[in-house]
């Protein structure tokens, strides 16, 4: 376990896999050799491969991958020597997505999308491919009726995939797809029948956050009134069952684990309840994510500031 302290906080993309980071360094900066980067593709495919069918964790390096590969290339690099390989494929269709959502030209999406279809029916049992596909069916505003029938062959495929669920959490969501309350229904139908130690697990608290942050917008009176947000007896509820649930040494064991912490001890500290975020910045140590702490400022200097009141309140008890 981390402790206060010991080391400076800072973004982690990676999380707790030191593989992914170690990884992550060389795509940032693909070597410029052919038998290099043959070399590095290589790597990554074995790396991606090593997981095996744990697609919680397969799923956490290639997003990651992703958002490493948006400026240097590397997905394309990759895709270029293994055009057939469903790893590359997922890889480039995600990045090309992110590309897109950092504000690149959509017209990439439709080959992104027959890239998914492509490494889906190379791998009829890997839910990754859907969940990319998920992410693009949003960015090309596609209708209901075909973003639903790939939700329901994820979730067949994985039945509680993490970021399918964020996925259809955005698209369920007044912005885009979703009426007044579509969204919390979905929450609410997952949260019944959800397992407490699933990688979804956070899906509630996700949700909660962002209702927080549409309660809190730019307005001074919204602002004065999403002080009162968390004081709800469900917003209170939904508190409490993720502080029991990280209090728990055998729950939260998936991937992306350290960035559900890093949602509760922001909401915990918005809530007020600075001491119960106490030992939820203890799990953290250094490991700082940028969403939700983006919110208010920059990540690094908010987390850093609110675990400071962390620690000294854990002091006072």
């Amino acid at each position: 376990m981390a402790l206060f302290g010991k080391s400076t906080p800072r973004l982690q993309p990676e999380l707790n896999d030191a593989g992914l980071g170690r990884i992550c360094k060389k795509i940032q900066r693909p070597p410029a050799m052919p038998d290099a980067r043959d070399f590095l593709v290589e790597f990554a495919e074995q790396f991606i491969e090593e997981a095996g069918i744990d697609w919680d964790r397969r799923w956490h390096r290639v997003s990651v991958m992703a958002e490493t590969s948006m400026e240097s290339g590397f997905d394309r690099s990759w895709l270029s020597r293994r055009p057939n390989s469903a790893n590359a494929l997922v890889l480039n269709a995600w990045t090309e997505g992110l590309r897109v959502r950092h504000g690149e030209s959509a017209g990439e999406l439709p080959s992104a999308v027959q890239r998914c279809h492509q490494a889906g029916a190379a791998r009829p049992h890997d839910p990754l491919p859907l969940v990319a596909l998920i992410g693009l069916l949003r960015l090309l505003r596609s209708p209901q009726r075909q973003v639903e029938l790939v939700w329901r062959e994820t979730v067949r495929r994985d039945p509680w995939n993490r970021e399918a669920h964020l996925q259809m959490l955005g698209y369920f969501s007044e912005a885009e797809f979703g009426g007044p309350g579509l969204a919390r229904e979905f929450v609410e139908v997952q949260r019944a029948r959800m397992p407490a130690d699933a990688p979804a697990a956070a899906l509630e608290l996700t949700a909660a956050v962002e209702a927080f942050h549409r309660a809190t917008s730019k307005d001074q009176l919204n602002a004065i009134l999403g002080d009162l947000w968390w004081r709800r007896p469900n917003a209170q509820g939904v508190l409490d069952r993720g502080v029991e649930l990280a209090a728990r040494p055998d729950f939260l064991q998936h991937a992306a684990a350290a960035a559900d912490l890093n949602v509760l001890a922001y909401a915990l500290v918005q809530a007020g309840r600075v001491p119960d975020a106490s030992p939820v910045f203890r799990l953290l140590g250094s490991t700082v994510v940028p969403w939700p702490w983006n919110w208010q400022g920059d990540s690094v200097e908010e987390f850093t500031r609110w675990r400071a009141r962390a620690r000294r309140s854990a002091a006072l008890r």
